[in-house]
């Protein structure tokens, strides 16, 4: 009997419907142009320091390399909750904190234990679009409420947020500070999300990955700051972009300790728990790092004045003013869709931009730049760029 005479094997509906990053569909056009200058994906050009690195190699040389805790090692959890208390200014119980193999782990957990087919959670975008298709893996939607860009920066409105929140709705998503957009939202606003959030019976659910990378003052608000512990909260974070660790895939997660027990079983059937010898060297990132951190802060904050100063001054070029994390979004006049515009850059600007599309509502009629690179790479990229567009 022929082989396709049989019934075919079908993934789930939901599966075969994500989308391609169209992030990596402009990235892997670099692979074939050897001198492009790629600032499309978020992560800068330092590697992760020395003594973290140093730290990881002890661990495995002394045999650290067994299973070890699900929710992360003792260890690591006191040390992140001694980070909180001193950058936050609250105290924290260790035992509210579950270390992830990754920032991008936290949000497919929190969907895993929030999403039932045909929920929803409201997601404040433009925003990296990885968390709405853990929604969409698990059989819900993303409802997305666009961020307003304006010459001041970007506006989140309040009562549009609350409106797209319906009886199926598990959670309000956002990220602050915001990739791509470097939005912030303050205490106050905080506090309305949190008080609407306890009201409906839902949860919140802030990205505070770039919580360091902010240039008006030393830290960015928290929802830490204005929440109880019992508040119906997840906070996540990740070790990639303040300690310069992307590739060592460790983020951690703050939430009520009432649902610290079925995130600690999800663990269990998804990687059964991170490795020990990278936990250790968080720990001294952590305790050691904080030279490192500040440092790496204020290069960006330069590359952030060099970036907006240079693209300013290019003919049809608006950047949207933003306060934090490592990109811009910029506006170009008569750009049409931003994905062809941004395949455009590749071939004949030979700069890569990430398009704004990409990043969902409110993101088209965007490109998104990452400055997270060395002063004199991002001046030649400025030099090209402003080769293409022309000076005003």
């Amino acid at each position: 009997m022929a082989h396709d005479a049989y019934p075919q094997a079908m993934l789930r509906p939901e599966i075969d419907a994500l989308p391609d990053s169209q992030i990596v569909e402009v990235w892997k056009m670099g692979f074939e142009i050897p001198d492009v200058i790629g600032l499309w994906v978020g992560e800068g050009d330092i590697p992760t320091p020395q003594f973290i690195c140093d730290a990881a190699a002890d661990a495995l040389k002394a045999g650290h390399t067994f299973y070890t805790y699900k929710q992360g090692i003792p260890a690591l959890r006191q040390a992140l909750a001694r980070y909180h208390t001193r950058i936050n200014g609250v105290p924290m119980a260790p035992e509210r904190i579950t270390v992830t193999s990754a920032g991008m782990n936290a949000m497919m957990l929190i969907a895993e234990m929030l999403v039932s087919q045909g929920d929803n959670i409201v997601v404040v975008s433009p925003v990296w679009p990885n968390f709405a298709r853990s929604i969409e893996i698990m059989g819900g939607t993303a409802r997305e409420v666009a961020l307003e860009p304006g010459n001041d920066g970007w506006r989140l409105d309040l009562d549009k947020l609350f409106r797209a929140v319906d009886a199926r709705t598990r959670a309000i998503y956002l990220a602050t500070p915001g990739n791509p957009t470097g939005w912030l939202m303050e205490h106050e606003q905080m506090k309305a999300v949190l008080e609407f959030a306890r009201k409906r019976g839902i949860f919140v659910i802030s990205d505070e990955v770039y919580h360091r990378f902010t240039y008006d003052r030393p830290v960015a608000p928290s929802f830490l700051e204005v929440a109880t512990p019992d508040d119906p909260l997840f906070i996540v974070h990740s070790f990639s972009k303040s300690w310069a660790m992307t590739g060592w895939r460790v983020g951690w997660t703050v939430m009520p300790q009432r649902v610290v027990g079925a995130i600690d079983r999800l663990i269990e059937y998804n990687t059964s728990g991170g490795v020990q010898a990278l936990q250790e060297a968080c720990v001294v990132a952590l305790e050691q790092g904080e030279p490192f951190v500040k440092e790496l802060v204020e290069r960006c904050h330069q590359a952030h004045d060099l970036v907006v100063k240079r693209l300013n001054a290019m003919k049809g070029v608006h950047v949207v003013p933003a306060p934090a994390a490592f990109y811009v979004m910029l506006q170009v006049e008569g750009m049409g869709p931003s994905l062809p515009f941004a395949k455009r850059l590749v071939k004949e600007a030979r700069v890569g931009l990430a398009p704004g599309s990409a990043f969902g509502a409110g993101g088209e009629g965007h490109l998104r730049l990452c400055f997270a690179s060395s002063h004199e790479r991002l001046a030649k990229a400025m030099d090209r760029l402003e080769g293409f567009f022309g000076k005003r």
